[in-house]
């Protein structure tokens, strides 16, 4: 066995506890080794490769077959219970929760240990987005005040202050854009653009919508603004004459945070709509919270199993595999279920009466010939995907902190590669701090073209791997991080989020797709151009509404 493929067993592995590795040479800590899990892969690089499946080894018939887990497969089964429907069944795919996913690297005897393998907060819903009040309102976290401007949340959920801070020249500072120091010309161009930013989120196009909206379908359609998604953000910044050093640091991390690249390569609309877009307010929260849990968003996620389960008295709605070949029969479509988990590869076949695909295109583009058939060509329409590492540091007690703020929940190195950190126990009530926690490290490979990121993710060694995930807290700590670190499972998500470049607004395939009704229907953030909880919701939900 070669030491990737140990690797990777190890990291699978590791998400249900065991030892990690530390040592000591003299007095200088030696790094622990990572472990590697890319979810997926090897589903994927099989349906890529046309791999020979194995016969059918009997077959099941349900009404409808929800193919992926992520939050669009999870927001239509939640639509679809509690619209009364009892017929379906959900593949759970090569990874439950997919972009949700959570962890736990707790031992025997630990506390709590949840930790976020992927998406780790949901912002206040926007006012367009009463999909995300009625999901939220139903598994418990908006107590009241659903239909209001502010309603209530689960003060629980709400992240706790402090809730972010900036490492920048040696200090932390309490806000993610810089303001100590910075000279008055600057700080005149960032109250310039968030001035424009408040005009943007209530103006209106002709049309009557909001210019920017979540669901970015209901934006407004007005073609003086859809005009924006012709020219980058960092074009379009140019032109207006932002150029100065800490607002173009900022707007740059936050396009990597949400769209996986830069201002250089978002387009002028999406760069907008990041900060014009979310209006959400709360009776117990300013407007820039969020909701948040020590496992990201898969605590969200599993509310929404536990809501479903009830609705429909039972748990078997939920079946394990992953959809290798979808064939529309006359009544029907036939899906093949391949299971890889077990000894030897199996294969079930659901005979359904309607499918909703919730994977991401370019895996259903292996699977469906339909998806041509509707006027997409994946090889030339494709939206590029982000490459993405989500690196769980699990701490042993807490490293030196630089001088400046206290350990936040969001953690950022001003200008870094990676994304920052997330600390997961912050979340938890209790007046003193854990023996242990975990730090999530987040980084978008935006440095490389997408498919050189791809290409570099399969080759790099474990310890290039572990030098790219810990970037961040290296800069913040030194290396007090390994004389604290015991383990470090690093999660690699190749095609985690599509990124909306210039185009991939309204481009003619993709508006096709939206427009199915057929036997198979689509349910998937890659349908926005971009992947956040809020798309991703919506295409699950209008997919379990057209058939309820």
């Amino acid at each position: 066995m070669d030491r990737r493929r140990f690797l990777l067993g190890a990291g699978q592995a590791a998400l249900l506890g065991g030892a990690g590795w530390y040592a000591w040479r003299g007095a200088r800590p030696v790094p622990v080794m990572p472990e590697v899990v890319f979810p997926g892969m090897r589903e994927g690089h099989a349906l890529r490769d046309h791999a020979a499946l194995p016969p059918a080894g009997g077959e099941q018939r349900c009404g409808i077959a929800i193919l992926g887990s992520g939050v669009a497969g999870l927001s239509c089964a939640w639509a679809l219970a509690r619209a009364g429907r009892h017929d379906f069944v959900m593949l759970e795919g090569p990874e439950a929760n997919g972009n949700a996913a959570g962890g736990d690297l707790a031992a025997p005897g630990d506390d709590n240990l949840q930790c976020p393998l992927g998406a780790h907060y949901l912002p206040l819903p926007s006012s367009e987005s009463g999909h995300i009040r009625a999901l939220l309102a139903d598994v418990g976290l908006l107590q009241s005040g659903e239909h209001s401007g502010a309603p209530w949340y689960d003060e629980a959920a709400l992240a706790h202050a402090p809730r972010e801070r900036l490492l920048r020249n040696g200090r932390w500072e309490n806000d993610l854009l810089p303001s100590h120091g910075v000279p008055p010309r600057e700080l005149a161009q960032q109250r310039r653009f968030f001035a424009l930013v408040d005009q943007l989120r209530h103006q209106r196009g002709r049309d009557g919508r909001r210019l920017f909206a979540l669901p970015r379908t209901l934006s407004s359609q007005d073609a003086e603004w859809r005009a924006l998604d012709r020219e980058t953000f960092a074009a379009w910044l140019d032109r207006h004459g932002y150029d100065a050093p800490s607002l173009r640091v900022y707007l740059d991390y936050c396009c990597r945070d949400d769209y996986g690249a830069g201002t250089a390569m978002v387009s002028a609309w999406a760069g907008l709509h990041y900060f014009a877009g979310r209006d959400g307010r709360a009776a117990n929260a300013g407007s820039d919270a969020v909701l948040t849990w020590p496992g990201g968003l898969s605590a969200l996620m599993q509310r929404m199993r536990t809501a479903i389960d009830a609705r429909l008295g039972h748990a078997r709605w939920r079946m394990p595999g992953t959809a290798a070949r979808l064939h529309e029969r006359g009544d029907g479509v036939d899906v093949d279920c391949l299971r890889m988990d077990t000894p030897s590869p199996s294969l079930l076949r659901l005979r359904a009466d309607q499918v909703v695909s919730a994977m991401p295109l370019h895996v259903l583009a292996r699977i469906w010939p339909g998806l041509r058939e509707a006027g997409y060509d994946p090889a030339a329409q494709a939206t590029p995907h982000a490459a993405w590492l989500v690196s769980n540091f699990l701490m042993d007690g807490y490293p030196r902190e630089q001088p400046g703020e206290p350990l936040a929940w969001d953690n950022v190195v001003h200008g870094g590669r990676g994304l920052g950190y997330v600390v997961s126990t912050h979340q938890l009530l209790r007046t003193a701090r854990t023996a242990r926690t975990v730090f999530s490290a987040y980084q978008a490979l935006d440095r490389m073209d997408p498919m050189q990121a791809r290409a570099w993710l399969l080759r790099a060694s474990p310890e290039e791997l572990r030098a790219e995930a810990a970037g961040d807290l290296l800069q913040a700590y030194g290396q007090d991080l390994w004389r604290h670190a015991r383990r470090l499972v690093i999660t690699v998500r190749g095609h985690a989020m599509a990124i909306p470049v210039p185009g991939a607004l309204d481009p003619a395939g993709l508006v096709a797709l939206r427009a199915l009704d057929g036997r198979v229907r689509l349910a998937h953030a890659d349908l926005s151009g971009y992947s956040v909880f809020e798309e991703a919701a919506w295409w699950g939900v209008r997919a379990a509404e057209a058939l309820a």
